[in-house]
């Protein structure tokens, strides 16, 4: 039983640690930016010696790639709350409701929002555990465009003669059941969205849209007519 007992001491100590590290590496990101996020400079504010840090993070990777999946996680936790809330509603409200939460995330959540879809970090190459975190928004709207198919309610976009192979192709690879035509709708709505939410984020936006949020959900809506979606 003692055994027992120091080890759930030392598995929460270690995850109180871990937290405070990732902390206090988020306050960095904030104050310096990805590319400066040293472990060593962690350390020291934590009042940590370098040796014990990476017992927890081997590598400043290792730690980026910790942020970056908590910051996927997160963003995809408030998008699936939204959907959730209102899962019975028509697509087009669905739809919506998920950009609208991409963009509240990220106007909570600048430096995390930054470190996912602002520029790349010099030398980190992301490794593939990133890729399902990074998913899960994409992943609904996909669920929602392919209800609305299943239902015999959605429309398909038109795509030129020169773009079909690779609308097949994109189709086999990322949501067989849908249409070629909806998937490439898809991809480039997906791209359009975090489009708009980088404009306001980072400041191209000033002195061009004054109501954003209305200016957001109406662009929100023109993504959801994109794809094929039924407005009423």
């Amino acid at each position: 039983m003692s055994r027992d007992i120091a080890r759930g001491a030392r598995a929460r100590a270690r995850i109180e640690i871990t937290a405070a590290i990732k902390d206090e590496a988020r306050r960095q990101l904030a104050e310096e930016g990805a590319a400066k996020l040293s472990l060593r400079a962690v350390a020291r504010a934590l009042g940590m010696v370098s040796s014990a840090l990476y017992r927890y993070f081997p590598s400043r990777d290792d730690l980026l790639t910790a942020l970056i999946i908590d910051a996927y996680d997160s963003l995809g936790e408030a998008a699936e709350s939204a959907a959730a809330a209102v899962a019975d509603a028509p697509p087009a409200r669905r739809w919506t409701e998920v950009c609208e939460a991409v963009r509240h995330w990220a106007l909570a959540h600048p430096h995390e929002y930054a470190l996912i879809y602002g520029s790349p970090v010099p030398g980190y190459n992301a490794p593939m555990t990133t890729v399902p975190p990074a998913a899960r928004v994409g992943r609904l709207f996909f669920a929602i465009v392919g209800d609305a198919h299943r239902a015999g309610v959605l429309t398909e976009p038109p795509v030129p003669a020169a773009l079909r192979d690779e609308a097949a192709r994109m189709a086999a690879d990322l949501a067989p059941d849908l249409p070629p035509e909806t998937v490439t709708a898809l991809v480039a709505a997906w791209a359009q969205l975090f489009g708009l939410v980088n404009f306001e984020l980072f400041g191209q936006f000033n002195r061009v849209v004054e109501d954003r949020e209305e200016f957001f959900r109406h662009a929100a809506l023109r993504l959801a007519e994109g794809v094929g979606l039924p407005l009423t």
